[in-house]
């Protein structure tokens, strides 16, 4: 079941010309001195990733609290978005992810536009995962095994004799990364990357895992998966067997591509807030609020496993937002009163 393994840029133009002019449907802001809170409407967009209303609920109740008013947020492309800021169309979003974003970054005009603000959620790891089953069974613990047309097939599930590598959603960077490996690490002709909705084809790794197959899947932490296929009881890291990634990633070293001692081949993820500089030049109290507020990889990776359970509606990621904000309600009050300070 393998589609286009790039994204179509050839679409592209016509996809951000249509979300463009959905965002700027939205209120301006005001560009004389510097407004008040109550002055200013924020406007935020994000992708179709449910994780991502959670995180953009939780941000914009902070701001709430500040006394701001939220426009509803938008559900657009990650490139639309960046040049929805770089053109002051947006304000902020907390769809940063580092260091996959940095290509589209510098493309919709860089630092010059836009800014990176706090590390919503610190780093985590990414790579390649197969079930522990099969790693034991066959000693499997690189990637770079898989050009064994015999240990490929472990992973074929649609008899095309080449492994089945759950990969991205086109359109997330990540897919380019799988796609660069494939053949920096000669696998063409032994792994092909599936691709879809991430979260649809997960499914269909973990019934394959409960059924007794071996998986190999793409993973980023945070994100449900490690809460259902727990590492080193379901799942393990494969290692690369040297660090090698698109030139939109700019230089990395291995160190960075390395986590307790195996290196992953990617660097390690985290997930910034990114917004205009326009918007932080005349809002420094949201700007200070937006370079505090954190959600710890471990409650994101539970939090996700919820949504993805079911508690998915708008008054659902609310709920979840406000229960965060409960068990967090010292530190996050000290976020919002190191804010107010920052706007006096």
């Amino acid at each position: 079941m393998k589609t286009p393994s790039s994204f179509q840029f050839i679409f592209l133009p016509t996809l951000i010309s249509l979300m463009m002019g959905l965002i700027s449907c939205q209120p301006t802001q005001q560009s004389s001195e510097d407004p008040s809170p109550q002055q200013v409407t924020i406007r935020a967009a994000q992708s179709t990733w449910v994780e991502e209303t959670f995180q953009n609920e939780l941000v914009s109740i902070g701001l709430e609290q500040l006394g701001y008013q939220i426009a509803p947020p938008r559900e657009v492309d990650y490139p639309a978005i960046y040049l929805s800021l770089a053109n002051n169309d947006l304000d902020y979003s907390v769809i940063y992810y580092n260091p996959q974003h940095e290509g589209l970054f510098a493309n919709a005009g860089g630092e010059e536009k836009m800014e990176l603000l706090g590390v919503l959620v610190p780093f985590g790891e990414a790579g390649y995962r197969i079930d522990k089953k099969t790693a034991e069974e066959y000693g499997i613990s690189s990637i770079e095994q898989l050009k064994d047309p015999e240990i490929a097939k472990l992973f074929d599930f649609d008899g095309d004799g080449k492994a089945n590598l759950t990969g991205c959603n086109p359109g997330w960077a990540c897919e380019l990364i799988v796609e660069h490996h494939i053949e920096a690490y000669g696998l063409q002709d032994t792994v092909e990357q599936d691709q879809g909705q991430y979260v649809t084809l997960l499914a269909d790794t973990i019934a394959r895992y409960k059924q007794g197959g071996s998986i190999l899947y793409y993973a980023y932490n945070p994100h449900w998966i490690f809460a259902v296929l727990k590492p080193n009881q379901d799942t393990v890291w494969l290692t690369v067997p040297f660090t090698s990634l698109p030139e939109s990633q700019g230089e990395v070293t291995e160190a960075e591509t390395t986590v307790d001692g195996k290196n992953l081949g990617i660097s390690k993820t985290g997930q910034n807030i990114v917004a205009s500089q326009t918007f932080v030049e005349r809002n420094p109290m949201a700007k200070r609020w937006l370079e505090l507020v954190q959600i710890p990889v471990q409650d994101m990776n539970q939090i996700s496993l919820r949504i993805k359970d079911g508690e998915n509606s708008p008054e659902d990621i609310r709920r979840l937002a406000e229960e965060w904000i409960g068990e967090n309600q010292e530190q996050f009050d000290g976020w919002l009163a190191e804010a107010k300070i920052a706007g006096e």
